[in-house]
């Protein structure tokens, strides 16, 4: 009888055996079969067009573009270049005591990579400049030369509110949402950052109502103290901050003043983080090398990655694309991308230089003013960060660029980008 027990206890175990593996792989299976996507998942965004509360309408589409892979659970959910669909939720044009326009914009939905769309949530509300100091100080002029006219300035407006293309915006998935595994591809391992931001760098900057105007010819390598000091040996100078009383600011500091503020223009819906110049000493305002350089999201090797976009004012003119005052550029925009780099190379601040290509090229165009401007396309990488390492004794060797050492030598964009491979 205790023999008959034990082979019952023994056929239990057997099936128990037996069982448990099938269990286990029915778990996996189920486990695999779909990829949860949390809530909050945040997915970084451009967007397509520029839009401003001149002209949009509530209710308007808009196109986003993903600008980095989304990857969950080691699989890409929704790849870099996908499109993203928003809306505009309000618009409020321009009024007069110098109240500016306002914009506002919501994310809705983006595909995931087997077709599917999951729900966004992003906000952006733009307000436009108001004028209402401007408008208060042209009364208070007006009424002591002819009271009267005073109340004519009531009726200034203010700037319209433009969110300008290439601005960026996070949104995060709305709700937790799941896909098939199935034909899902394995994110990319250690992807090249230089190779992700020229895949979507936009080619020119912007006014602030939105025109496209200089070129981006330049990509910066470098710690913000690198960039700074690099411009200094250079002989640069950082210019004040932009005032729309330009007048003002020649009356104040004169003709000689080599901090003249820039022009704002954005990239990425930012205004530039610095303005350099390298002014003629023989004529400051009307002749001077200058340039703006923007912080990207971007790194190669931890140490930061900017874009610039750099022009050489020749010369003053008067009236030109509607504007009062107005630069006149060298149409040959390469020469002064490249004398930035012989500028700066010259001053022992380049470690190492290469020549990249955007993925949209840039041969004619024109600025913010309607100035017509000519380039070959390609755009000057600068490594300025091992040169500062280096002086403290503690070298970085890069292995994002590739060395040259003198200006102009067009290196093919092939090679830079042989040493940035990415797995696809």
């Amino acid at each position: 009888m205790f023999s008959a027990h034990l082979r019952n206890i023994l056929a239990y175990i057997l099936l128990a055996m037996f069982l448990m593996p099938g269990a286990s792989a029915q778990e996996i299976s189920a486990v695999a079969d779909s990829l949860a996507i949390p809530d909050g998942t945040p997915i970084k965004l451009r967007l397509g067009e520029s839009v401003s509360s001149a002209h949009a309408h509530p209710g308007d589409n808009l196109d986003f573009v993903v600008v980095k892979d989304v990857n969950v659970g080691g699989f890409t959910v929704i790849p870099a270049g996908s499109v993203a669909r928003g809306s505009v939720t309000g618009v409020k044009h321009k009024r007069f005591l110098g109240i500016g326009g306002n914009v506002s914009l919501k994310l809705d939905s983006v595909e995931l990579v087997n077709g599917d769309s999951v729900a966004l949530r992003a906000y952006l509300n733009v307000k436009g400049r108001s004028r209402t100091k401007l408008m208060a100080a042209a009364m208070l002029a007006t009424g002591l030369i002819f009271l009267p006219a005073t109340p004519v300035f009531l009726l200034t407006r203010g700037h319209d509110g433009t969110v300008v293309k290439s601005t960026e915006i996070t949104a995060q998935i709305d709700g937790t949402d799941s896909i098939p595994t199935a034909g899902l591809q394995p994110s990319r391992e250690n992807p090249s950052e230089l190779g992700l931001m020229m895949d979507y760098l936009p080619p020119r900057v912007f006014s602030g109502e939105g025109r496209e105007g200089d070129m981006v010819n330049l990509v910066l390598v470098g710690q913000q103290d690198d960039v700074q000091k690099a411009f200094q040996r250079g002989g640069w100078v950082k210019t004040d901050k932009w005032t729309p009383l330009f007048v003002w600011h020649l009356m104040l500091h004169g003709t000689s003043d080599a901090l003249l503020p820039m022009a704002r223009f954005y990239l990425f819906g930012r205004v530039q983080d610095y303005s350099y110049a390298l002014p003629d000493p023989g004529a400051i305002v009307s002749r001077r090398h200058h340039l703006r350089i923007w912080k990207t999201d971007y790194k190669i090797d931890g140490t930061p990655i900017w874009a610039g976009a750099a022009t050489h004012d020749v010369a003053i003119q008067i009236a030109k694309g509607g504007h009062l005052i107005n630069h006149r550029i060298d149409p040959a925009v390469d020469t002064e991308r490249d004398f930035v780099g012989t500028n700066l190379t010259g001053a022992s601040s380049v470690d190492r230089q290469e020549y990249v290509h955007g993925v949209d090229p840039v041969f004619q165009a024109q600025t913010a003013g309607g100035e017509a401007y000519h380039s070959d396309s390609r755009i000057l990488l600068l490594d300025l960060h091992s040169v500062s390492s280096a002086k403290t004794g503690a070298a970085v060797q890069s292995s994002a660029v590739v060395r040259a050492t003198v200006l102009p030598v067009p290196a093919p964009a092939e090679s830079f980008q042989n040493n940035q491979t990415r797995p696809f």
